[in-house]
């Protein structure tokens, strides 16, 4: 069956997840991370579904085209609209690929949900909180000042810009910080992202890794400042995960759009082995 790339709705308890729905052929999820839109993967979603796979790619609560009046946020939060999403799709099991803090979501979805979720693709997926718990709280603090209106949505761009993007030139970068700061430009937006930049604690997805059977690949960007040391977490996601993946040379902290090529050589080929292996279950 084909689907329309129109956004649609999802009903959860406290609001509406977006989402758009393209292609046939197995189900393939896009999550983008904290304080980013479905707009990140506009050129890797058609790629994907041009390869034969049904691409739905989703906002975040109080991101993008999803409703602002949500109460809680974070990656287990996160995980549940995953979870939700796939059983509304009727089409699965579904393979999650999620940027940054939607690849924590991911691994908690298929934690939760091993029927749902055939496989986990983190691009600069977190599996642990890289701060203490002191730490932590401090830079919750900051953020609360850091996010604030009306210099919020201007901070957040010049970071993504400035830190988030270090490495090789990202395409269309210019217009992908005018629209993050239009989107955070509007209070309820910039108020929805505080909350989740409060919240977020990566310790939910490090307490359930011990509980996940799916395949994951991991992508990670050697100059992304989120991690001291890719090297070092792409190993812990193979010793924890048993995942398979790569670290790509002056890549930052979105891989899919500094090195889309590179990402498609292993996430097709990754995307091929696990729906294949669905169709051999089934």
């Amino acid at each position: 069956m084909s689907h329309a790339s129109d956004v649609q709705q999802l009903t959860r308890p406290d609001g509406r997840v977006a989402y758009t729905d393209t292609g046939e052929g197995p189900v393939v999820v896009l999550v983008p991370g904290m304080g980013d839109l479905r707009a990140t993967y506009d050129t890797l979603a058609p790629l994907v579904a041009g390869a034969g796979y049904r691409v739905v790619v989703t906002d975040l609560r109080g991101h993008g085209d999803s409703d602002t009046d949500f109460r809680a946020y974070g990656d287990s939060v996160t995980a549940a609209d995953l979870v939700a999403l796939v059983e509304h799709l009727d089409a699965g099991p579904a393979v999650l690929v999620g940027s940054s803090m939607g690849g924590s979501a991911a691994v908690i979805a298929a934690a939760d949900r091993p029927d749902l979720v055939s496989g986990v693709v983190l691009l600069a997926g977190f599996l642990r909180e890289p701060m203490s718990p002191a730490m932590g709280a401090v830079m919750r603090g900051f953020y609360r000042i850091l996010f604030a209106r009306p210099w919020g949505g201007a901070v957040w761009a010049w970071y993504v810009r400035s830190m988030l993007s270090k490495g090789r030139p990202t395409p269309g970068l210019d217009a992908r910080i005018a629209l993050l700061r239009r989107t955070f430009g509007d209070p309820a937006r910039l108020r929805a992202f505080r909350r989740l930049t409060v919240a977020l604690d990566h310790r939910e997805v490090e307490a359930r890794l011990t509980d996940v059977r799916t395949p994951v690949l991991a992508v990670f960007g050697d100059t992304d400042p989120d991690f001291s040391d890719a090297r070092a977490e792409l190993a812990f996601a193979r010793e924890t995960l048993g995942a398979d993946g790569i670290v790509l040379e002056q890549v930052g902290h979105y891989p899919h759009l500094q090195a889309r090529d590179e990402v498609l050589a292993v996430l097709l080929p990754f995307l091929a082995a696990t729906t294949r292996e669905d169709d051999a279950d089934a």
